[in-house]
């Protein structure tokens, strides 16, 4: 490796553990803006809020240092990164000049960069490229993998991989911010109907609340051990795979909590689902009072779709069903979530006879007459439909997918460790948004299998 690689991973390092010290003083930030209102609340003469002011005023020009100092580290880091991967492109791009490959080594050779160029183009994101450079030459072994040998080819023909979104497919239509420390979404309360009267009457007082919705903070993610012994054996390009698997094992993760998570009870901690929310029949333990008053939904948005209810008869139902779904503070369209067998379930039921006599079918991605696009979800239960105003469930990111790599942890067992991992939190913000609809005599509920955590 070149000296300027090698000085070039040092800065790296140095810069991501400034960055991880100040990343972790965010929480004293949280905890400190929580007791000023708490402070706030106390006050009872101008005194006290004088000084009050201060102190606020003090708190909030080191937080916006404390900030400022994260984005210039953040971005000394992606410069880093991009700088490293550069220096390790332009190496291997000088190696070939000389080698020279004659005969069957130059036919595999040209076989081997046709598949890399192939499995190189599913990544296009800036900040994937900038890890890649760090990891281009990894590949990936971990407890579950087995037959690690066949990545090891005399001819390599291709690798066929799962076809599943790389990351979340719900995070486009969600609501995203993207926060530091205790968030909270203020809600405003239904719009008033202004009062008639006389040109010359007094005017009436009309009444307009605010509830809020708290944020909190979880991690979703994962790690593979690379066994460094197959370096230089493969002949299909893992690091491109690796970054491929994790942001795809984070995306599926997401997607299952947005739709069934269990909102921090019990022993893994995720946002809270829409269907979970849909299915409470009472209030949850510690409902903040601040909330918008809880309402049980069970019985209005939760529905039941008969058996015998098929071809037109079926639409007209699901038409009747999305009404429960309540859209006054969207400013989108609906979407539907589904999975296969019910997607092709309502493919089935929407087969019409054109003027010509040639079958037409009427779901084409977007759910016929209700209108809205569909996602098709395999976690999601057969003759499930979840569906409303994505729009109206806030999505909190704390931090986006992010890879890191290691070569420390496993020094002794010669592996390198890759991880990627998100935080986040989430929650429908105005839960009668939503609506879940089962076909086929199905109640949808909110059961759902996450992957153990395993290692806590």
């Amino acid at each position: 490796m070149a000296l300027k690689v090698l000085l070039l991973r040092k800065q790296l390092e140095n810069k991501r553990k400034a960055l991880d010290e100040l990343t972790a003083k965010d929480a004293d930030f949280a905890k400190r803006e929580a007791e000023m209102e708490a402070a706030i609340a106390e006050i009872t003469n101008d005194d006290e809020a004088g000084q009050v002011q201060e102190a606020i005023d003090g708190f909030r020009a080191e937080r916006d240092a404390h900030e400022a100092a994260k984005s210039e580290l953040e971005r000394t880091v992606t410069e880093l990164e991009g700088e490293i991967a550069q220096e390790e492109a332009a190496q291997e791009t000088e190696q070939p000049k000389n080698e020279k490959a004659t005969g069957k080594e130059e036919d595999n050779m040209s076989e081997n960069l046709k598949s890399r160029a192939d499995l190189g183009a599913i990544v296009t994101r800036e900040d994937v490229k900038a890890y890649l450079g760090e990891v281009r030459t990894a590949i990936k072994e971990k407890r579950a993998l087995t037959n690690v040998g066949l990545t090891i080819p005399e001819v390599l023909l291709g690798l066929l991989r799962e076809n599943v979104e790389r990351y979340s497919k719900l995070y486009r239509h969600v609501y995203v911010r993207r926060v530091g420390g205790t968030a909270r979404q203020l809600i405003m309360g239904t719009v008033p109907e202004a009062v008639w009267t006389d040109c010359c009457a007094n005017l009436n007082e009309l009444s307009l609340g605010f509830n809020d919705l708290e944020m909190d903070c979880y991690k979703v993610g994962g790690y593979f051990a690379v066994c460094n012994a197959n370096l230089e054996d493969s002949d299909v390009d893992l690091a491109n795979e690796l970054v491929s698997a994790l942001g795809q094992a984070v995306g599926l993760a997401l997607d299952k909590a947005i739709l069934y998570g269990r909102n921090g009870s019990g022993t893994q901690k995720m946002p809270q689902g829409i269907v979970s929310r849909l299915v409470q029949t009472a209030a949850p333990t510690g409902y903040p009072a601040t909330a918008r008053p809880w309402a049980d939904l069970h019985t209005t948005n939760v529905i039941t779709i008969a058996a015998t209810e098929t071809d037109a008869a079926l639409f007209k139902a699901i038409v009747t069903a999305s009404g429960a779904a309540k859209g006054k503070y969207s400013r989108g369209e609906k979407v539907w979530a589904m999975n296969e067998t019910t997607y092709t379930a309502l493919i089935a039921n929407a087969l019409t006879i054109n003027a010509n006599g040639a079958i037409v079918a009427g779901v084409q991605a977007e759910m016929p007459v209700v209108g809205g696009a569909i996602e098709v979800l395999s976690f999601i239960p057969n003759n499930v439909i979840i569906g409303g105003y994505f729009d109206l469930y806030t999505l909190a990111e704390r931090a986006g997918t992010a890879f890191a790599t290691s070569e420390h942890v496993r020094f002794l067992q010669d592996q390198t460790v890759f991880k990627g991992t998100a935080r986040y939190d989430g929650a429908p913000a105005i839960a009668e948004a939503f609506v879940a609809i089962g076909i086929g005599g199905t109640t949808p509920n909110a059961t759902m299998t996450f992957a153990s955590d395993t290692a806590n």
